[in-house]
């Protein structure tokens, strides 16, 4: 029997990676019924992270939290014995917010307070992906949720980095001093300056020059800050400016170790087990494009597929990629949305029925 894994990322701004695969199976489906369909959703560590470990044999965990705004939220993580798996996307990300922006004090509060919940609750190891995020907080915020203090001039607890001199790290959650943080991170930005989280990351998430120069004044105070607190400067550190700086916190102050997304929730998630008798992998996200040649997680995939002999089927709403990338990412045929509606306009509007469309496509295709 052929057996068809399909592993794709999301769809991002029209469709989970849960419903991309559920869009090409049914085309797969209502061509080759005797096919066995296997989903796998990936991620590289943003958004998607938790469903690609639920899908995986994750248990999801309700937590109470905040998002960038501070606004109350229900949000979870995933976990599965010791391991916990934690999305800031979910809790405090840029998506959560819709069209408001507030790049000065947009705070990764929230997802230190999911993390604290996970060390609560015996927790041992803490998978963090800190793709999306909203903040240009140096993670001062994830820390005071863990509780760090930031204090002023005159000893006062602050809620921003605006005007901290020092940092308490007595009350510093005891569980970090044995627990094994792991950060999905694809970046490697440092904390300040020109390629820093301000100057690079800052003006996505609504700052203007004026802002950004703000930000990166309060980043290099924080990075002081932290150093005499720890005696190391990881400002410079690849990876640093991550998530607006939780990057940072999560080396400097929780002892973490950044990893790249893709090849961490591949592990994660066991997909060199999954890819085992597959006779084609499906893969793809919302644009094949000059990021995906850097790691995001078609590119991942397609390379475990290759190296296990296993063919490779890309799909994408739209493809940017010539055919020696696309080849030398191990991709054997690549379909994509805008080349199946003829239109942006409708791959946009319309992509579960094209994708099953495509679906019927790959079914068509097989032997």
């Amino acid at each position: 029997m052929v057996r068809v894994l399909l592993a794709p990322d999301k769809f991002k701004g029209t469709l989970t990676a849960a419903e991309v695969a559920g869009a090409l199976a049914a085309g797969i489906r209502a061509r080759r019924p005797e096919v066995r369909i296997d989903i796998a959703p990936v991620a590289d560590g943003g958004d998607g992270l938790l469903d690609a470990c639920l899908a995986a044999g994750f248990t999801a965990v309700p937590v109470d939290a905040v998002d960038a705004l501070g606004v109350p939220v229900r949000t979870a993580y995933a976990r599965r014995g010791a391991d916990a798996v934690v999305e800031l996307a979910a809790i405090c990300g840029l998506a959560r917010l819709g069209a408001l922006r507030a790049p000065v004090s947009a705070s990764s509060r929230g997802v230190g307070l999911v993390l604290a919940a996970a060390l609560d609750a015996g927790c041992t190891r803490i998978v963090l992906g800190i793709g999306g995020s909203a903040s240009t907080d140096g993670g001062a915020g994830l820390v005071r949720a863990l509780g760090a203090r930031v204090l002023g001039a005159r000893g006062e607890t602050l809620d921003s980095l605006h005007g901290a001199v020092k940092l308490d790290l007595t009350g510093l959650h005891r569980a970090l001093r044995t627990a094994a943080i792991e950060v999905a991170c694809d970046v490697d930005n440092p904390l300040t300056g020109p390629r820093g989280a301000a100057a690079v990351y800052g003006p996505q998430k609504g700052a203007d020059p004026d802002q950004v120069e703000l930000l990166d004044a309060a980043l290099t105070n924080w990075a002081e800050v932290v150093a005499a607190a720890t005696g190391a400067d990881h400002r410079a550190d690849p990876g640093a400016g991550a998530a607006g700086g939780v990057g940072f916190a999560a080396v400097a102050l929780l002892g973490g170790r950044l990893r790249p997304g893709t090849e961490l929730v591949l592990t994660l998630t066991g997909f060199a087990d999954r890819l085992a008798g597959a006779d084609l992998v499906v893969t793809g996200e919302g644009s094949l494009d000059e990021q995906t040649l850097h790691g995001k997680a078609p590119a991942g995939v397609a390379a475990a597929a290759r190296t296990a002999g296993v063919p490779v089927a890309g799909v994408a709403g739209r493809c940017l990629l010539d055919e020696n990338s696309l080849r030398s990412l191990g991709f054997d045929d690549v379909y994509s949305l805008v080349a199946e509606a003829g239109s942006e306009d409708e791959a946009l509007t319309n992509p579960g029925p094209l994708l099953r469309r495509i679906g019927e496509r790959i079914a068509e295709g097989m032997a």
